[in-house]
């Protein structure tokens, strides 16, 4: 990146707080709605994926931290005034182990390159069945789907593209928007994403790929701006009725979807 202009500084530095902020507002999306617009201010995914994995790593880990201190206090305050409450987690670690149980080898096979299904045809089938999903939700007819062998096919999509690549989360999105619990979804997610780029970030050290940690020093910073107001978009989201919640998921993933497939056809 040493060779780039002041105003693709600039541009890429906006970026980042777009990314911060959709990842912090949705708990998704951020990688994906921020890589097209990184591609065409220089056209080179290895520089910036390395950062956006950092970054997913920094927030992602303190997003799930600060959800369960959150619950905690909570449940502290209602004791305090002698309610009677159930102590619950903000992560659905019984969904979340069943899902990586499932997605953990397709992970690694993407992560490896061992599987010869091209990329560009599981990135259009990924982006088609989202789709789907996300008009359901704009809807309000939500896709529940009772079909444990459906539900399995998804995840382990969703994990073989995620290590390919990372624009896997809009398919694993999908299905646990319908599993887990609303005021859990987010934060659970955080959780998935912290161990599955953990293990991409491990093919990238293997493989020698720059992990670009002096420019990680400005655009953390960057990425923290929006991520400080995505927070404040997510506790507004929080607050809505449950179809305005799935509404604004849907949006958020037919979104993610017109920009893959762009990112598909353009890049």
């Amino acid at each position: 990146m040493e060779h780039l202009l002041w105003w693709q500084y600039a541009l890429i530095g906006a970026i980042f707080i777009w990314s911060g902020f959709v990842r912090s507002g949705l708990g998704f999306g951020g990688a994906v709605l921020a890589l097209p617009f990184l591609l065409l201010v220089e056209n080179s995914p290895l520089i910036f994926l390395p950062i956006i994995s950092v970054h997913l790593l920094v927030f992602s880990s303190w997003i799930a931290w600060q959800g369960s201190k959150d619950a905690k206090a909570k449940t502290a305050l209602a004791t305090e005034q002698g309610e009677t409450v159930e102590t619950r987690s903000n992560i659905d670690w019984r969904y979340l182990k069943k899902a990586l149980g499932i997605m953990i080898v397709p992970k690694l096979i993407g992560v490896f390159g061992l599987l010869t299904l091209p990329s560009d045809i599981v990135t259009g089938v990924i982006f088609v069945i989202v789709a789907v999903f996300a008009v359901s939700y704009i809807l309000n007819k939500p896709f529940y789907s009772n079909n444990k062998i459906l539900d399995t096919t998804f995840l382990m999509l969703g994990g073989y593209v995620s290590g390919t690549s990372l624009i896997g989360a809009p398919l694993i999105v999908s299905v646990f928007a319908t599993k887990v619990s609303r005021y859990q979804l987010r934060d659970t997610l955080f959780v998935l994403w912290f161990i599955l780029v953990l293990i991409k970030m491990t093919s990238f050290l293997i493989a020698g790929v720059d992990l670009q940690l002096i420019h990680q020093l400005w655009l953390l910073p960057c990425a923290l701006i929006g991520h400080v107001f995505g927070q404040r978009f997510y506790n507004r989201i929080q607050q809505a009725e449950t179809t305005v919640f799935f509404r604004f998921i849907g949006v958020a993933l037919l979104i993610v979807c017109v920009f893959g497939i762009y990112t598909s056809l353009m890049l």
